[in-house]
């Protein structure tokens, strides 16, 4: 008897399941919506199609990556499975092309957000058991893919249960017209206008632009219940910590609830990002299962707090 099944041999008598690995999967998706049918990975972890759909992940990778990013996560997929620091959920990360800010181009030669959004996630969901509840959709990547996750997860917020944005792509400002070469000196004008139409439609822009997203329609995306998290490390060597900031003190000021992380010493790559992805990972967790009420905060508020509050007519954010 080999040493393998020695141990899932002890494991079952002990009434303990054994750790299985994950399923990495890659295939194509034709489409008309892009230029080349899409190449994707999907990482479904052991029994995904055993039992009821499990939550849906599109992990989305940064400008230049590829699915290849979902490989380089598997192990940490893995070992938050088994320790149950996050349930169980079917991953999917599309090849998109590099620089493409997964939008629909002005001029309709690429629509990625149209396929992401319909044809893609619609079969992502049918193929491997995935759940088709927008409670249990959710949204996370890097840089491009976290300037991504924003736009689509603001203007569908009625879509998903929950999106994370660590170092979007974004700019601090609401117009086209009060763009700065610090806000886009990566971005020359031959990539900007691929999307945006040439020259630039301010318009167009802004209806894409997160921010705008978010200052346009922010009951929309209240009343909806998204829960957001963002993040970004404060020597960011983009400068992205300004946009992140922005959009941040934007949904603040209006109401729209989210998690914000502003990370010392972190850059845009590097060894902070995978420690960071994980704690992005985590807070798909919360939103699943969230915390229960603290009741020494509460009997603190109840006490002491909200009459001082009524006293001198204080209102909550």
């Amino acid at each position: 008897m080999s040493r393998i099944t020695c141990f899932l041999l002890l494991a079952v008598l002990a009434g303990v399941p054994p750790a299985m690995a994950s399923d990495l999967i890659n295939a194509d998706f034709p489409t008309t919506l892009a230029p080349h049918p899409v190449p994707y990975s999907v990482l479904a972890p052991d029994g995904y199609k055993d039992g009821p759909p499990l939550p849906l992940l599109f992990f989305l990778h940064g400008g230049g990556g590829d699915r290849s990013a979902l490989e380089r996560m598997r192990n940490n997929f893995d070992d938050l499975w088994k320790t149950g620091k996050l349930p169980k959920m079917v991953v999917v990360t599309p090849s998109v092309s590099q620089r493409c800010f997964y939008m629909d181009y002005k001029d309709g030669s690429e629509k990625w957000e149209t396929l992401l959004m319909g044809p893609f996630r619609e079969h992502i969901q049918k193929t491997y058991n995935a759940s088709s509840d927008p409670k249990k959709v959710f949204m996370m990547g890097p840089s491009m893919g976290g300037q991504g996750t924003l736009r689509m997860g603001l203007k569908y917020p009625d879509k998903f249960g929950a999106i994370a944005a660590l170092e979007p792509g974004i700019e601090p400002i609401l117009h086209w017209k009060d763009m700065l070469p610090r806000h886009r000196f990566w971005r020359d004008d031959a990539l900007l206008e691929t999307a945006f139409g040439k020259p630039v439609d301010p318009a167009y822009w802004e209806a894409n632009h997160p921010a705008s997203i978010a200052k346009a329609n922010p009951q929309k995306i209240i009343d909806s219940g998204l829960q957001i998290y963002l993040d970004v490390g404060d020597r960011d060597m983009f400068l992205l910590y300004e946009g992140t900031e922005f959009i941040h003190r934007l949904m603040w000021d209006a109401g729209i609830l989210h998690e914000y992380h502003l990370v010392r010493g972190a850059d845009h790559v590097g060894r902070t990002v995978p420690p960071r992805m994980i704690e992005a990972l985590q807070f798909f967790t919360k939103v699943m299962a969230p915390p229960q009420p603290d009741p020494v905060a509460d009997q603190a508020r109840k006490m002491i707090i909200e009459p001082a509050k009524r006293k001198y007519g204080i209102l909550d954010h």
